[in-house]
């Protein structure tokens, strides 16, 4: 028996679409990512042990009891502070991605709907951000704001809006010259009121695939800042931060590394599958037979 959902109504009647295994595969994975971010809001409730607490004679001990993933150089249970770090590391990162969706969704319809001056200024700032490799840019950026988690956000915000703006101003570039944008203009409604009338719900589905695909890449640049002592500073307990600081201890003491990459691992992967499957979902160029677009 085939799973239906509804669609629409057409012609008063309800149209019933299969649930195919692109849905299904992103409902699983969307409840999986809304799982392990409600996980992490529940970390500081889930803590067996205080993750700032410093125990030298209880430094690097492997797993036990007490300590369920060992200890680190300081005495202080890892897996409490992988807890107490999932806020910094996941939360971070989502916040990171929609300042940067929010900036550039902004700037491009802006800059495509009124053209002019105002369009080249715009395309020639972008042009000069593409121009250097993202990641050397943030470093510099980065470097230059002096270390710390608000300052690496501000980073990777300042050099990725920029896709998110040429993508928001290619849509309406090819939307404001069409017959119902003319036509509203005609009845008299506002530029307010057409973009985001009509302009906006029409660009939102490839910034939403973009952003969906780049979740991944963000939480790993975050944890990159963090691992090279740009991001978060000890002792605030943050992913990358922790694969820093326990570098040195990879031969003698190999689980101080080995489950904060592992945390940050599963969750790259989880996102990165999320985009994967909100792109399948949203590809109007599907061609399944069991789907009307």
């Amino acid at each position: 028996m085939i799973k239906t959902i509804h669609v629409c109504n057409v012609g008063g009647k309800r149209i019933h679409l299969p649930m195919d295994s692109v849905h299904i595969r992103f409902y699983v994975v969307l409840l999986l990512c809304v799982a392990v971010c409600v996980f992490c809001l529940l970390g500081p409730q889930l803590m067996p042990n205080d993750p700032y607490h410093a125990n030298l004679s209880a430094a690097k001990q492997p797993p036990s009891d007490e300590f369920p993933m060992g200890t680190d150089n300081m005495g202080r249970c890892i897996w409490s502070r992988i807890l107490a770090g999932a806020v910094a590391s996941v939360y971070t990162s989502l916040l990171t991605v929609v300042l940067m969706v929010f900036i550039g969704m902004v700037i491009g319809v802006l800059s495509g709907y009124y053209g002019g001056k105002m369009d080249t200024i715009v395309m020639r700032i972008v042009d000069i951000f593409l121009a250097f490799p993202g990641m050397v840019l943030a470093l510099a950026i980065a470097g230059f704001l002096g270390p710390g988690m608000g300052n690496a956000v501000l980073a990777l915000v300042a050099t990725g809006w920029t896709q998110y703006a040429r993508l928001a101003r290619s849509q309406v570039l090819s939307l404001k010259e069409e017959s119902f944008i003319s036509a509203a203009r005609l009845n008299g409604f506002s530029d307010f009121y057409i973009i985001f009338r009509h302009i906006l719900p029409n660009t939102f589905r490839p910034l939403v695939v973009t952003a969906s695909i780049n979740i991944c890449g963000t939480m790993l640049s975050l944890a990159g800042f963090s691992f090279l002592g740009l991001g978060a500073q000890p002792p605030l307990a943050e992913w990358g931060s922790m694969l820093s600081a326990g570098r040195q201890y990879l031969q003698t003491c190999p689980w101080i590394v080995f489950y904060p990459g592992l945390a940050i691992l599963f969750v790259a992967m989880l996102f990165n599958l999320l985009g994967d499957c909100v792109r399948d979902v949203l590809d109007p160029r599907r061609k399944d037979k069991n789907l009307i677009f």
